[in-house]
């Protein structure tokens, strides 16, 4: 069986979901083209996105073009819903990247060719929208060459851009002018070919073409451009050919071992788990155990998604997608069977800020805890936090739009009514330089039955926390390793400040323990307290989230413009002045941002956009800003052990 598992990305409004929803109507999946003006789209399921006419949630739906089956998977385009779009990256094929022939070249555009290109999935791109007026096909394929660089090569050409009466011819290979353009293009990374183009170029037929594109797109080093409009079908056709003959496939093996991955988790009508695996090897049946990270759990209903539908099976093959029920303790990102899936995470930008979460009525602050948690599963990089002291419960964002259907989602969903507060920024601490700390066994002030040594050390911006042992592993159970490990990265969460503390490494470098009597319990109590010790002889320093702005407007109001950029403490890196109009880009402190975007329409007359992305963490100016903490604090070591008393 040959399958593809193809990611439809795009920046939101590009038109990705009239994409999918026309992809489906020529496949003969669906008999009538839905709309997401009019919420009937094959794959916003969601009441929410039916209202709002945005895609929320990753939607999967199999089809077959000739005799290969394509996985295709639907992703949110609005940024504040990243964090769906990074589950599914890593298991794409290719991926077919939606440009809009009007707005052209925006901030979610960039930000997925990027993540796509350090993945390494081969991509394609559709420049949509070209009988829209201020349609622009010539230069967004010039836009794409300078923003992205990628390696385009138009393989198809419009003709009235810009009118309802826009037509798109696909283009011949062995025709000019995409004869020349693809023999100089392919000749870059294959000396036969350009050899031929100059002395034989008879001996460049379409099917040595089409081979030599193939491979250079299966290795990232090319892109075809194909142009049309979605609601209209035209250009469509061509797209689909490429789906079917140029785009990389894979033919898994249903004998093999077992393995897969879990990218998706959602609840079914009776609050059961229903998680989402793409099998890449071997075979999984009713009532088998299947292997997870926290141990074997057994699999109760599979429902496959084939030829457009999603039905109830006996058993789910390598190379497809399904539901599967039975797996309560299974979590976004788990492998199945053991062993890892190629293609591993993505580290989008983390989410930047935070917020409060408050029940309306006191007596639903259970109902809220608990439905935050279900949605925790299906998000988790909403972060849900909770001070058990004040009893205030916090989640992370990544902007107001998914405040608001988180919001929503509560009340249709859970049937509860909550305020979430204004947004904060969230910092984050960088360890400054190296720290260590020790605490023996049977030796005071340790009451615990264990030894450890931990040393803290930064690492570059950007490169995450790491931890490694420095110590004969061979003296102790691995049990109390893991215990070790898994605590350092929790204690990480809450730094010197009350932030998560970021790019750090943690080497243990002493451990022994009183056999029979120390558990793994007294390694995970007496880690905290060591590494924090390390932690506050390291010093952090307190940084705050930066993003890398985009800005347009009339050439006319630049000064003003100007102004404002500089009293936001802006860093402007790149300005362009052309058609009256002026491009900016620099970088400005996340937090000032959404002033900057209110102050804008004022000073254009309504004419200027901005566009934002996280960018990188720097370090603050002035006092620094504390945290309230949950739970035990082990930068106080009295208050920490008396804590934690009860327990030792």
């Amino acid at each position: 069986m040959r399958t593809l598992n193809l990611g439809i990305l795009a920046h939101v409004d590009a038109g990705k979901t009239s994409l999918t929803e026309r992809l489906l109507f020529n496949a003969g999946v669906i008999d009538k083209l839905g709309s997401v003006d009019t919420g009937n789209t094959q794959t916003d399921n969601l009441e929410l996105e039916r209202q709002r006419g945005i895609t929320i949630r990753a939607a999967v739906v199999s089809f077959a073009i000739g005799d290969r089956i394509v996985n295709l998977i639907d992703t949110p385009g609005h940024p504040d819903f990243i964090a769906e779009v990074e589950r599914v990256l890593g298991l794409l094929d290719a991926a077919v990247v939606v440009v809009s022939a009007v707005e052209g070249v925006q901030a979610q555009t960039r930000v997925l060719v990027r993540a796509l290109r350090r993945l390494g999935v081969p991509f394609v791109f559709f420049v949509n929208k070209v009988d829209r007026p201020g349609a622009r096909y010539q230069e967004v394929l010039e836009a794409l060459a300078a923003q992205l660089s990628v390696r385009p090569v138009a393989m198809s050409s419009v003709i009235d851009a810009g009118r309802k009466s826009a037509r798109v011819e696909a283009l011949a290979p062995r025709d000019e002018p995409l004869f020349s353009a693809l023999c100089e293009t392919l000749g870059e990374n294959d000396e036969a070919l350009l050899d031929d183009y100059v002395l034989a170029p008879d001996r460049l037929t379409r099917e040595r073409l089409g081979r030599s594109l193939a491979d250079q797109v299966a290795r990232g080093l090319v892109h075809p451009v194909f142009a049309g409009a979605a609601m209209t079908g035209v250009g469509v056709p061509a797209l689909t050919s490429a789906i079917a003959t140029i785009l990389p496939e894979r033919r898994p093996d249903p004998d093999g071992p077992v393995a897969g991955k879990i990218f998706k988790i959602e609840r079914g009508w009776g609050g059961e788990k229903l998680c989402y695996i793409y099998l890449t090897s071997g075979t999984v049946r009713l009532r088998q155990y299947l292997d997870l990270p926290k141990g074997p759990e057994r699999v109760t209903a599979i429902q496959v998604f084939e030829d457009g539908r999603v039905d109830g099976a006996e058993s789910l093959h390598a190379g497809k997608i399904a539901r599967v029920s039975g797996l309560p303790g299974a979590r976004i990102g788990d492998t199945v069977g053991g062993g890892p899936l190629a293609g591993g995470r993505v580290h989008f930008a983390p989410p930047t800020l935070e917020t409060r979460v408050l029940a309306r009525r006191p007596s639903e602050k259970a109902a809220l805890w608990l439905a935050l948690n279900q949605m925790a599963e299906q998000d988790p990089l909403i972060n849900l936090r909770r001070n058990e002291e004040t009893d205030e419960v916090f989640i992370s964002l990544y902007g107001e739009v998914q405040k608001e259907v988180i919001q929503s989602t509560l009340l249709t969903d859970f049937g509860v009514e909550a305020n979430l507060e204004e947004s904060t920024v969230i910092l984050v601490e960088r360890p400054v330089g190296t720290g260590a700390d020790l605490q023996l066994l049977f030796k005071e002030p340790n009451p615990f039955l264990a030894t450890i040594g931990l040393r803290v050390e930064p690492r570059p911006p950007g490169a995450g926390n790491s931890f490694a042992l420095e110590v004969d592993v061979g003296q102790m159970p691995a049990a109390f390793y893991r215990a070790v490990e898994e605590t350092v990265f929790d204690t990480l969460k809450q730094g010197i400040s009350g932030w998560q503390v970021i790019d750090c490494h943690v080497a243990m470098t002493a451990a022994r323990h009183s056999s029979p009597a120390s558990t793994a319990a007294d390694f995970r109590q007496l880690t905290p307290w060591v590494l924090a010790a390390a932690l506050s002889a390291a010093q952090t320093v307190l940084c705050e989230p930066v993003d890398r702005f985009h800005l347009e407007a009339p050439a006319e109001s630049l000064s003003g413009v100007l102004i404002l950029l500089a009293k936001a403490a802006a860093m402007t890196t790149d300005s362009v002045i052309a058609d009256g109009v002026a491009r900016l880009e620099g970088t400005m402190a996340s937090q000032i941002v959404r002033n900057v975007q209110q102050q804008l329409p004022g000073l254009t007359s309504g004419a200027g956009t901005m566009e934002t992305v996280f960018d990188h963490y720097a370090p603050m100016a002035g006092p620094p800003r504390l945290r309230r903490r949950s739970g035990p604090d082990p930068f106080n070591g009295a208050e920490y052990l008396l804590r934690l008393r009860g327990s030792v």
